[in-house]
């Protein structure tokens, strides 16, 4: 039996679409503090397992969800555990930070 993914893959051009219109979601970054604090999409914020506890606290379980990670690999893994938490809008974002970052970088903060 195969297990069925339970997120979808986001392009970084529908992201941008997604930030250009003001889409209301939840952008969170499970890569290391440090790397975070080098650099991150706008609005993003950092998702650990300090702080994953808050996030399912105060986070709308219907509001669409973009999990991030340094190359889109992680972030499915996380896409999937958060879908399994009760998330019905669940995205990982493809080619991860680094691709953000190369395509995007007036769209990186530190």
């Amino acid at each position: 039996m195969t297990q069925e993914t339970a997120f979808t893959h986001l392009a970084p051009s529908t992201l941008v679409h997604w930030l250009d219109t003001a889409c209301e979601l939840t952008l969170v970054d499970i890569r290391d503090p440090l790397s975070f604090a080098q650099g991150h999409i706008p609005g993003s914020q950092h998702l650990d397992n300090t702080s994953v506890a808050g996030l399912l606290e105060r986070t709308p379980r219907e509001r669409p969800m973009v999990v991030v990670c340094y190359h889109g690999h992680s972030s499915q893994q996380a896409a999937n555990w958060l879908a399994g938490q009760g998330f019905s809008d669940v995205y990982s974002l493809d080619g991860g930070f680094t691709d953000w970052a190369a395509r995007h970088p007036d769209r990186v903060e530190s």
